[in-house]
């Protein structure tokens, strides 16, 4: 990693605890610049400005989500699963998302249309194989299993887990999504 790509992952680590703390307006540049060790200048030259780099830092954060939990239609409970522990492990994403919807997209999508379509035609896909119940828009479909996999979410109005729980905490509640999800879209 050459010197302004080391600049810019600091930039995206500290501007991600800032930004899931205060959100956009609570954010501030002075600290976010003192706490990656580079120039307010060069953050400015790499992203233009407080809101852009709020975008560089939630598509980053979506990024490790979707490394870490790939959608495998045909397994639905299993996806769902993986989504559970990469919010235990990127936690700052469910806050950079509920930030996003409070001070910038209130309705509609929060990502492109676009990003989920190859999500979208794998659901229609599994649908027309058998694999899910094809009642149901191949939309929604995702949509809810993404909910039932934030069920234990920070920003759940029942429980918030954490990596910290114990690990038997966890293996229930990933039984339980698995089983719910498998119950709910099997056709």
């Amino acid at each position: 990693m050459d010197k302004g790509q080391a600049s810019r992952r600091r930039l995206l680590d500290a501007a991600t605890v800032e930004f899931a703390a205060h959100g956009i307006a609570g954010a501030r540049v002075d600290r976010i610049s003192a706490e990656a060790r580079v120039s307010k200048a060069q953050m400015y030259a790499y992203y233009g400005g407080k809101a852009e780099l709020f975008d560089a830092v939630l598509a980053d954060q979506v990024a490790g989500v979707l490394d870490a939990a790939p959608l495998t239609a045909e397994d639905l409970p299993g996806y769902a699963v993986r989504l559970y522990d990469a919010y235990l492990a990127y936690p700052q994403l469910v806050r950079l998302a509920t930030w996003a919807r409070l001070e910038r997209s209130s309705a509609g999508h929060l990502f492109s249309a676009e990003a989920e379509e190859p999500k979208l035609q794998a659901i229609a896909d599994a649908q027309r194989s058998g694999h899910i119940d094809p009642a149901l828009p191949a939309a929604d479909v995702h949509s809810m299993v993404i909910s039932m996999a934030m069920t234990w979410s920070p920003t759940s109005l029942t429980y918030a887990a954490t990596a910290a729980d114990p690990g038997s905490d966890h293996d229930r509640r990933r039984t339980s999504l698995a089983t719910a999800v498998s119950r709910a879209f099997s056709p």
